[in-house]
């Protein structure tokens, strides 16, 4: 899969057959602002962990631009109807089937209020089983037992973890994520959009080499191929 990230825990990802869009707050991000138009961004659905503004950032402009649904839990999704957007709701434990992916939803264990105050129901993560393979979006989240479940039923082989502490849980927390789930590849995210959540690379690198796991670090706005 080729992966671009747009900083925080904006991804593109492009699979064989389509394209997904992760929680993209891109326009308003310190690290993408001026840097990235949206209206070039293709995707065939774009998905939103949780109702947070850093998150769902700019999924309605870009859903609307290309035609395609916002994937997300139910109240996410009717905030998003409401817009004028098309959209697939879920509940944990549920899945579409969109011909070149499905997409599963999986707790997270975070809050979800929507921007304008309205309840955003329940964080969430996904899983993501394609033809080459199967991976993990955390979404925001702590460490959590649910991630042993998710190991032992969906065994994904990377996973997109959150470890800007703070906010979610830190690096120390998504190695031990990553060991539970038995991954070997980790994306890292949700870490130096602000002051708060600087991450510590030359440590996190050391971290993560000392449990034999892959850490990657992506560099904003360079289509990086993993697999």
């Amino acid at each position: 899969m080729d992966i671009t990230y747009f900083g925080h825990s904006a991804f593109l990802v492009k699979l064989d057959g389509g394209t997904l869009l992760f929680d993209p707050f891109i326009s308003e991000n310190p690290v993408s602002k001026g840097q990235v138009n949206i209206a070039d961004i293709k995707a065939d659905a774009v998905l939103v962990s949780h109702g947070h503004w850093d998150h769902t950032g700019d999924a309605a402009a870009i859903a609307k631009q290309n035609d395609i649904p916002v994937i997300a839990n139910v109240e996410v999704a009717e905030w998003f109807g409401k817009q004028g957007v098309k959209t697939i709701d879920l509940n944990f434990g549920g899945k579409k089937d969109l011909g070149f992916a499905t997409v599963r939803l999986v707790p997270a264990v975070h809050s979800s209020g929507l921007p304008d105050g309205s309840y955003g129901g329940n964080p969430a993560g996904f899983i993501v089983t394609h033809k080459h393979g199967i991976f993990y979006f955390s979404g925001d989240t702590s460490l959590t037992a649910e991630m042993q479940m998710i190991a032992a039923r969906y065994k994904p082989d990377v996973a997109f973890l959150c470890m800007g502490d703070v906010y979610t849980m830190d690096v120390e927390d998504a190695c031990h994520a990553a060991e539970m789930m038995h991954i070997k590849h980790v994306i890292g995210m949700h870490y130096d959009t602000w002051p708060p959540i600087a991450l510590d690379k030359e440590k996190a690198h050391d971290l993560f080499r000392q449990a034999e796991i892959r850490l990657h670090l992506l560099s904003p706005h360079i289509p990086t191929r993993l697999g």
